[in-house]
């Protein structure tokens, strides 16, 4: 590790997840809307790659929204989804695997999909965050082997306890066929 003081490197120290959906004639309108719904529209988002820092505290939404200055460069992680097909039903989820060692890092996943309920995207997105933090790990992982229904948490390896969590948002298009977007955030915070 360097040693620069953490407070000295672009390193987040809290996270929170928000999730949006909007409608409109217009896909960049309805994509707009969706930023409304997750109170995100005022910020310039930088979309980053999945890695959840070492001890980057998650917070609720609330709170991380009053941490918000129009126009601030806000780095995200943030999965989206569009479409104007009548009837569709689209969705999209952030999922978290959070390792319980708080010195370790953790990892995000961004699902979008068609068709898919909140439910199954979220479940997805959540193997897909504990998959990917295995293997930056270089640890074998088998979602169905390595999850404990009873304590709803993943053991990766024999010895890394890892919590999932999953924000998503679903929507079925509208018979009319404007364009509605879904996203799910990650929103950091430093």
């Amino acid at each position: 590790m360097l040693n620069i003081p953490r407070n000295k490197l672009l390193v987040p120290r809290k996270l929170f997840f928000t999730k949006g959906v909007g409608s409109h004639k217009y896909e960049l309108r309805s994509f707009e809307l969706a930023l409304r719904d997750a109170g995100i529209e005022k910020c310039n988002l930088v979309q980053v790659s999945s890695i959840l820092p070492p001890g980057c505290q998650t917070i609720s939404r609330n709170e991380g929204l009053k941490e918000l200055i129009p126009g601030m460069l806000t780095f995200c992680v943030m999965a989206r989804c569009s479409s104007d097909e009548p009837h569709r039903l689209i969705a999209a989820s952030i999922g978290a695997a959070i390792p319980a060692d708080t010195n370790a890092h953790g990892y995000l996943s961004e699902h979008h999909a068609f068709g898919e309920t909140e439910k199954t995207a979220g479940e997805y997105s959540e193997d897909l965050a504990a998959a990917m933090l295995a293997s930056t790990l270089g640890i074998e992982f088998d979602e169905d082997k390595s999850w404990d229904e009873n304590k709803e948490e993943y053991m990766i390896g024999t010895d890394k306890v890892v919590r999932a969590t999953n924000i998503t948002q679903s929507t079925v298009i509208s018979a009319s066929g404007d364009y509605s977007t879904v996203i799910a955030v990650a929103v950091f915070i430093f």
